[in-house]
Formats: C-alpha cells, sequence, structure tokens
C-alpha cells in the first residue's frame, strides 16, 4: 500500500451451507516475529458487493534463533452452562488483557453429551460449535490471539470414548465426530504437530483421540493412547529439539493425579500405566521439558516421584465447571491443588544476564494470579 506494507489479497472462494459455511485457508512464507493484520470480507456468490467483514491481527512466531520473552496461555473445560459471564467466560476477556503471543486450548471445548441441547445430529453439533463461538470474549479474544486447538472426547462424541466404541448420540457416531471437529477447526495435515517460538521455547500438541485402544482393553505393551506413528514422531522431535525449554500440552493427564476410580481414560488411569510410564520417563529425562494438560476439572501442579515429570493442569476456564476432587485428596506429588476454574499462564523470560527461565502461573477468571512456580534452566 501507499504506505509501504506488504499486501496480499485473494481471490474470493465459495463456502457451502451444507459443511457450515467454513472455510480453511493454508497461508504459507509469513516473515518470522511479524506483525500481520487481516481482513475477511463476505459477499453473495455472483455478488459484488461485501456485506459482512471480519478484521482481526497476529503476530507470526519469532524466528529459531531468536532470543525473545514469551507468553502463552491454556485453558480446558467450557460448558455453555457453566459459563461465568452473559458474554461469555470471564477467563477469555482476561487473557486478552495479558497480550499473550497465543493460546491453547486442551480440548473439552463444548459438550456435546451434555443437556440444552444434548447432540443427535451434524445440525445440533453445530448449532453449539456457532453458539459458543458467537459468545463476545470468545470473539474478541480470537481476533488478537493467535490460537491451537486440541480436541478431547466431549467435542469428539460423548465422555471418554474411544475410535472402537459402536455408541451413537442420535445419528452422530465418532467417525462423523472427527469430520465435524476438522470442519470447525482449521488443524492442516496432522492433529498432532510441533511449533517453535524463538530460541528459548518449542510446543508440542498431542492427539488422544484418534489412535487409542479400547479403553477396557488389557493394559500391555501394546495398549495406547496415542499410537506408533505419534509415539515415534514425539521420541525423534524431543530429541532433536534445541529449544532451551520444551513443552508438550496434552488434552488429558499424563501425571496426575486422577481420580481413585471410576476414570481410565487417560496416562494417569491404571488402564493406561503402560504407555504412562514410557510417557513419564520420555519426558522426565528430557532436558527442561514440562507437561501442561488439560480435562480435569481442578487446577494442580504435580511432580511424578519415580520419573520426575512435572505436569501443570489448567483447570476448567470458569469456577462453576470446577470440581471432582477435593483437598482431602492432595498427594505428595502435588506441588498446588485448588478446586478453582480459570486459565493458566506461561512465561518464559531472561534475566538481566541472560539466564532463562520458565514460569507456570494459575490463574483465577478474573486473571488474578493463584500460583506460580518459576523454573530456571539446567545448566
Amino acid at each position: 500500500d501507499p504506505d509501504g506494507k506488504v499486501v496480499y489479497q485473494s481471490e474470493f472462494v465459495a463456502v457451502d451451507p451444507k459443511e457450515d459455511s467454513t472455510k480453511q485457508f493454508s497461508v504459507t512464507g509469513l516473515t518470522p516475529g511479524t506483525n500481520y493484520a487481516v481482513r475477511l470480507d463476505a459477499r453473495k456468490p455472483g455478488g459484488t458487493l461485501v456485506f459482512a467483514a471480519q478484521s482481526g491481527s497476529f503476530a507470526s512466531a519469532p524466528d529459531p534463533t531468536a532470543v525473545k520473552p514469551i507468553t502463552f496461555v491454556a485453558v480446558t473445560g467450557q460448558r455453555y452452562d457453566t459459563i461465568d459471564t452473559p458474554q461469555g467466560p470471564l477467563s477469555y476477556k482476561s487473557m486478552a488483557a495479558l497480550k499473550p503471543d497465543f493460546f491453547v486450548h486442551t480440548g473439552d471445548i463444548l459438550y456435546y453429551d451434555k443437556p440444552h441441547p444434548f447432540v443427535k445430529c451434524a445440525a445440533s453439533a453445530r448449532f453449539k460449535w456457532n453458539r459458543m463461538y458467537g459468545l463476545e470474549h470468545i470473539r474478541a479474544m480470537h481476533t488478537v490471539v493467535p490460537c491451537y486447538m486440541e480436541k478431547d472426547d466431549h467435542e469428539t462424541l460423548q465422555n471418554d470414548c474411544d475410535p472402537w466404541s459402536k455408541s451413537q448420540m442420535g445419528s452422530l457416531t465418532f467417525a462423523r465426530g472427527l469430520e465435524l471437529f476438522r470442519e470447525q477447526v482449521p488443524m492442516g495435515e496432522k492433529t498432532y504437530r510441533t511449533y517453535r517460538w524463538g530460541k528459548d521455547l518449542q510446543i508440542w500438541l498431542l492427539e488422544g483421540r484418534d489412535f487409542r485402544s479400547k479403553n477396557a482393553a488389557k493394559d500391555g505393551p501394546d495398549k495406547t493412547i496415542l499410537g506408533k506413528e505419534q509415539k515415534e514422531w514425539l521420541t525423534k522431535t524431543l530429541a532433536e529439539s534445541d529449544a532451551t525449554f520444551k513443552v508438550v500440552i496434552s488434552p488429558t493427564p499424563i501425571v496426575g493425579p486422577d481420580r481413585a476410580s471410576g476414570k481410565n481414560d487417560n496416562h494417569a488411569n491404571k488402564g493406561f500405566t503402560h504407555e504412562g510410564n514410557w510417557l513419564r520417563e520420555l519426558i522426565g529425562k528430557t532436558k527442561d521439558c514440562y507437561i501442561v494438560c488439560g480435562d480435569r476439572h481442578w487446577q494442580y501442579a504435580s511432580v511424578d516421584k519415580k520419573s520426575g515429570a512435572r505436569e501443570f493442569c489448567t483447570g476448567p476456564i470458569s469456577d462453576k465447571h470446577a470440581g471432582g476432587f477435593s483437598q482431602k485428596h492432595k498427594s505428595k506429588m502435588h506441588r498446588y491443588l485448588a478446586i478453582k476454574g480459570g486459565f493458566l499462564k506461561v512465561e518464559v523470560r531472561r534475566d538481566d544476564k541472560a539466564n532463562p527461565s520458565i514460569s507456570f502461573v494459575h490463574c483465577a477468571p478474573d486473571g488474578k494470579e493463584l500460583n506460580r512456580i518459576t523454573k530456571p534452566a539446567a545448566k
């Protein structure tokens, strides 16, 4: 444009109402560490008049050699009936105010298997997506903060579902749930992936539904949540990384502890002990590697005694959604435990002597800090 900014304008493309009028665009060749403004225009097929527009902005990730402070935020567990303000979850307003570099939703984005309405078909699933993402606080944050999305059980089909389940919700099957997730959430080729944010941070986003064995199967070397290909990828990419800090982000707990009974769906449960031990050992022996997880309805920080793996659970997005655990279950594994909602803030910084550190900060929905754990980089 006349001010010297580089402008790219795409062609108009058709969207299909049968696919909820969604469209995924792949943008390549971005310059690292650069601010970008975006405007999306809509017009009728064959028309010239733009009848709707949405503007936004984002900054691309810095170069892997760049020393730059990075802040990201992460959440889990948002249900329409446990939202704490009419404009949407207060946590979104608080997170946006922090101006984080990026946002991660670890899953349980919405709940097909909870009422008002229970999802019975693609149309009612889409209704829940559109209702949630029409909320003011969520819309406002997503126009200025780039995000990564993971899926878990409740936005796939129902609680603790696996690919082998023959259960349905009306006409909605597990396979159809996978299709609808990709329709609603831009994802790229694979649902597991890794991204570098400057010299001091690399994140890994895990896939916990697509490749898992039957939850009810007997535990052993062949029982898996991650699947062979993803396990090989995780092992290889963790070993190759020269980032100062490595953060593995999982839709479900890896360390826990989880509830003592009634759960058999994650690596902290007895039903996946074999793979859980392998995963905790891998992360525990990887220098400056940490776990961020979602799924559980309480905030915690814990350490696995055997492997030393450290895990930080975001807790649910609102206090109304918190529960399922109590302070009486606090164990020697816990470094922090609160039956609270809110979000997790992660900060990577260097001090005036260029010594890097990473901080995991549990926040209340209004942004108040509830707990902060800071770890320096290993020498």
